[in-house]
């Protein structure tokens, strides 16, 4: 097996940040699921992955966060600080909104940005300033246990923007969300990759990013 997850990449030359994938083969079960897979994806530029269930839409990105381990090729964030590993330079927003039902919306995203926002970034936002990007002020002391499943997604939301990482992998970030929360979510994702970020999201549908570049997945076997 051939596992290269931080082999050295060429930095564009630009200055700017470029996250380069090549020949990624990864399988599941037994299945090959992604077969020598190659893009990039640049500072202030957004991935839209597309294809139906089973094409491998979730397995790409958690391949990309170092969840899952790939048979062959390649990925590395080119451009990055040298002694920080891709994975500690990515936000991974999965199925699962990671919160604790326990605690309150301020509490989860105050976690949060002390685990995640250890060093210093003026691209930090504060915990009320998060919440004022998803609409969430009001409530930020309820138990997260009380929310609706809408509301939940949007305090995962805003756990993107409290600690600033440069990878957003995104899977089915609007699930849930009304329209009016859609607008606002793609105005964050917007204005991160004004400030240099980089986006790739698996979604079923529209997020708003009209400039954004589109990968297609192949048909589920």
């Amino acid at each position: 097996m051939s596992r290269d997850i931080a082999q050295p990449a060429p930095p564009p030359a630009d200055g700017a940040m470029r996250l380069c994938v090549e020949n990624l083969s990864v399988s599941r079960g037994g299945r090959l699921i992604l077969d020598r897979l190659s893009f990039s994806v640049s500072s202030g530029q957004a991935l839209v992955v597309s294809g139906p269930n089973g094409a491998g839409k979730s397995t790409l990105l958690r391949a990309l966060a170092g969840l899952l381990p790939h048979m062959a090729g390649s990925i590395a964030l080119a451009g990055g600080p040298s002694d920080v590993e891709l994975p500690q330079q990515a936000h991974y927003l999965a199925h699962s909104d990671g919160l604790k039902s326990a605690l309150t919306v301020e509490e989860n995203l105050d976690f949060w940005s002390r685990y995640l926002g250890q060093e210093p970034d003026p691209r930090n936002r504060s915990v009320d300033a998060a919440l004022a990007v998803v609409g969430l002020c009001r409530i930020a002391g309820a138990p997260v246990g009380a929310l609706s499943a809408g509301q939940k997604r949007r305090v995962a939301l805003a756990r993107l923007l409290v600690a600033f990482r440069p990878l957003w992998l995104l899977d089915e970030p609007l699930t849930a969300l009304d329209r009016a929360s859609r607008e606002k979510f793609a105005a964050a994702m917007r204005d991160h990759c004004a400030e240099g970020g980089l986006i790739v999201a698996a979604t079923h549908e529209p997020l708003g990013l009209d400039e954004a570049s589109t990968l297609a997945l192949g048909s589920a076997a």
